[in-house]
């Protein structure tokens, strides 16, 4: 039995998030199809993260297990052929049997993208969250400092969390804000996130750009472990799975 890992990109726009939901189109749901087919036998696909519907991948990794003879550096053409354009296999390789995508990550790094200027984009508008008002993005950056390290993100989880994820401690390694040009850029690393625990980042990150919020804040509502005192939860398409580290 073969164990392959794969990296994808997907736009997540028109899916509802990345695990499998009977009648509807899920990520999990068309790479299952589509493999089950190239590889002639059911196929499991284990994902690195269920990203929730409408958000993005540019670095998503899945692992599957396989006893087809197709040749590795065939696996992303076939998958290519037949996925549809919103989703993409970028690399394939063979790994250990114990691999696992999602348990065997150490770390991964969504990046959450803000356009910050008066009008909408008719272009980039399925890939980022209209901002309108100027965002005090060194208040923000201020903000984001407070949640770089070993920390309770209860305050900044959904109610109905996985409940696999008795613990809701993670360990943050990086959290910073910056501006790029129109675009105000969050990027967050750590070895686990909880269900939305980003977009309630996000929100939360906006309201004191828009002065509604001091900075300090940002540490009192993390220590609180209260979800009704974090701002309200950022819209999706903003959201992108960039890298998983293993």
């Amino acid at each position: 039995m073969r164990n392959i890992k794969v990296i994808l990109e997907y736009d997540g726009t028109d899916f509802y998030g990345f695990q499998y939901q009977p009648g509807v189109p899920t990520i999990q749901g068309e790479l299952e199809k589509v493999l089950s087919k190239i590889l002639k036998e059911r196929v499991t696909v284990y994902g690195s993260g269920r990203t929730d519907a409408g958000v993005h991948a540019l670095g998503q990794v899945i692992n599957f297990r396989s006893q087809a003879k197709i040749p590795i550096d065939r696996v992303c053409i076939a998958m290519n052929s037949l996925l549809p354009p919103s989703i993409a296999a970028i690399s394939a390789c063979e790994v250990k049997e114990d691999f696992h995508a999602r348990y065997s990550a150490r770390s991964r790094l969504y990046r959450y993208v803000i356009l910050n200027r008066s009008v909408r984009s008719a272009i980039q508008g399925r890939f980022c969250w209209h901002v309108p008002e100027p965002l005090d993005v060194c208040a923000m950056s201020q903000a984001a400092e407070c949640l770089v390290g070993v920390h309770d993100f209860t305050a900044f989880a959904t109610a109905d969390r996985d409940e696999r994820d008795s613990s809701s401690v993670r360990n943050v390694m990086q959290a910073s804000v910056e501006h790029q040009g129109e675009h105000v850029v969050f990027n967050i690393r750590a070895n686990a996130f909880l269900r939305s625990m980003v977009r309630s980042i996000v929100g939360t990150l906006v309201e004191i750009g828009l002065g509604k919020r001091r900075a300090s804040e940002m540490c009192e509502i993390l220590e609180s472990c209260d979800r009704r005192l974090a701002g309200k939860t950022a819209p999706p398409q903003g959201l992108f799975l960039v890298e998983v580290e293993y």
